[in-house]
C-alpha cells in the first residue's frame, strides 16, 4: 500500500506539473469539472443554483408570490449549513497533498464569501425582514454550532450585512448552542444505536464492496497502471475528494478529476447518499427523532411570533439565522417528510439526497390568516403530505399536519430511553 501511495503521489506531481495550465477559475464555464454536480456536500452552492454562476447576488422575488396582495412577511427562520471548508481528518486521511492538521475542517475564503453572498441575497429576497433597521434594532438573532466553521460562517453572514449597509459603529452578538445545532452529538440513543454501530450501515458497506464500486476502482487502476488490489474504496474516494476540494477551495479543475467520468461520479455520490440515508435520514427512526429539539425550537418561535402579531405587539424576533451542519439539516428535513422516497436506499438501488439551506417564512395575509412558506436552497417547495399543495399554506394547517410531532417528539424521551439496537 505504501508503494502505491508513492506512485499515486508521483502521478499527482507529474500530472500537475505537466498540465498546470489546465487549472482554471470558476468563471471559465468550459473548465468546470463535468462531475461537479456530483460532489454532494463537498461541492459548490452554484451547482445547486447554476444561475449564481452569472450573478452571485441574483434573486428572483417573483418566487415569493403570495396568494393575497395584503400578505406581509413577519418572520423568517433560516437554518443554514456552514460554508465551504477544508477537509477534515476523518474522511480525507489519504489527501496529504492538500491537507494538514492546522486546516482541519476550517472555513476557507470561498466559504466566507458564500455566507456573505447568501446574506445579501436574503436581504434582497426579504427586504422588510432583513434590513439595517431590523439588525440595529436587535430583531435579527444568530445561533450557531460551536464548530469553528459554523462560528466563522455566522461571522461571515453578519459581515455580509454590515458591509452591505456600511455598519462600522456596532457589532452584533451570536449565541453558540450545540444542543440545537449539534443535537446528533447529544442524543445518546442515536450515538449508540446508529453513529457508533457498524450494523446500522451494513448496506453502505455492501455497496462499497459491490460491482458498481469495483468497476470504478478498476478503471482508476487501469488509468494509473497499478494493480487492481491497490485501489481500495478509500483510495478511490480520496481521489474523488481531491478533485472536489481543489475545485471548491482553490478554484481549479484538478487533474484528479480526469480519473472519473459522470457514471463513476454517480456511483461515489450514491455511496455518500447511502451513508446519509442510513445515518442521518430515513434509514433509522432515531435519525430524525434526534432533531425533535430543533423542530420544537422552530415551531415554538413561530407560535410566539403568531401570538405577538395577533395581539398587535412588536414581533421581537423578525429573523433567526441558525448555522449548523449537513448533519443538522438532513435529520430535520427527514422529520418534516422531505425527500421520502417510496423505497429505502439499499446497496442495489439509486436515489438522490440533498443537504440544502432551509428557510421558513411566516406571513400575515389579513383576516387572522397566517401562512407559512418553506424554501429549500432559496426555492419554494411544498410541505410533504399536506393537503394544501400550494407553497404557502395556512399556518394552522401546517400545525395540524405536524400535530403528532408537536404533541410528542420529545428529545429526552427519544434519545435517552433505552431501546433495542437497530437491526438491518
Amino acid at each position: 500500500m505504501l508503494t502505491f501511495l508513492w506512485k499515486f503521489t508521483v502521478f499527482y506531481v507529474f500530472y500537475t506539473s505537466g498540465f498546470l495550465s489546465n487549472y482554471v477559475t470558476f468563471e471559465d464555464e468550459a473548465n468546470i469539472p463535468a462531475i461537479a454536480k456530483y460532489f454532494n456536500t463537498k461541492g459548490r452552492y452554484e451547482e445547486v443554483n447554476p444561475y449564481l454562476r452569472e450573478d452571485i447576488l441574483a434573486v428572483n422575488r417573483s418566487i415569493l408570490q403570495p396568494p393575497l396582495d395584503e400578505c406581509q412577511q413577519i418572520h423568517l427562520t433560516a437554518i443554514i449549513r456552514h460554508g465551504t471548508r477544508y477537509p477534515t481528518t476523518k474522511n480525507i486521511k489519504e489527501m496529504q497533498q492538500l491537507y494538514n492538521t492546522d486546516m482541519d475542517g476550517r472555513l476557507v475564503q470561498k466559504g466566507v464569501d458564500e455566507l456573505k453572498h447568501l446574506a445579501v441575497r436574503l436581504s434582497k429576497l426579504f427586504p422588510s425582514l432583513i434590513s439595517e433597521e431590523k439588525l440595529r434594532g436587535g430583531f435579527i438573532k444568530f445561533i450557531t454550532s460551536s464548530k469553528h466553521r459554523c462560528v466563522n460562517s455566522t461571522l461571515s453572514f453578519k459581515a455580509g450585512l454590515t458591509e452591505l449597509w456600511d455598519i462600522k459603529d456596532v457589532e452584533f452578538d451570536h449565541a453558540v448552542n450545540d444542543a440545537l445545532m449539534r443535537f446528533f452529538d447529544k442524543c445518546t440513543r442515536f450515538v449508540e444505536e446508529v453513529d457508533n454501530n457498524p450494523s446500522a450501515v451494513t448496506e453502505v458497506e455492501k455497496f462499497k464492496q459491490g460491482p458498481e464500486m469495483r468497476r470504478v476502482q478498476q478503471k482508476i487502476a487501469d488509468i494509473l497502471n497499478v494493480p487492481y488490489s491497490s485501489i481500495t474504496y478509500d483510495v478511490a474516494e480520496a481521489a474523488f475528494y481531491l478533485c472536489a476540494y481543489e475545485f471548491a477551495i482553490r478554484s481549479v479543475k484538478s487533474p484528479w478529476c480526469e480519473l472519473f467520468d459522470k457514471d463513476d461520479a454517480k456511483v461515489i455520490e450514491y455511496a455518500s447518499d447511502l451513508r446519509e440515508f442510513w445515518k442521518r435520514g430515513y434509514g433509522h427512526d432515531i435519525n430524525s427523532k434526534a432533531s425533535c429539539i430543533l423542530f420544537h425550537d422552530v415551531f415554538s418561535r413561530m407560535d410566539k411570533t403568531a401570538t405577538q402579531n395577533k395581539l398587535g405587539q412588536q414581533v421581537t424576533e423578525a429573523v433567526t439565522v441558525q448555522v449548523g451542519h449537513a448533519d443538522t439539516l438532513l435529520p430535520l428535513l427527514t422529520l418534516l417528510g422531505f425527500f421520502n422516497d417510496s423505497e429505502p436506499l439499499t446497496s442495489t438501488n439509486y436515489a438522490a439526497q440533498a443537504h440544502p439551506n432551509l428557510l421558513l417564512v411566516l406571513s400575515d395575509c389579513g383576516g387572522g390568516d397566517l401562512r407559512l412558506q418553506p424554501l429549500l436552497n432559496e426555492k419554494p417547495v411544498t410541505f410533504p403530505g399536506l393537503t394544501d399543495r400550494s407553497s404557502m399554506p395556512l399556518h394552522r394547517d401546517v400545525l395540524e399536519h405536524y400535530r403528532d410531532l408537536l404533541q410528542g417528539c420529545d428529545f429526552e424521551t427519544e434519545c435517552q430511553q433505552f431501546k433495542q439496537p437497530a437491526k438491518v
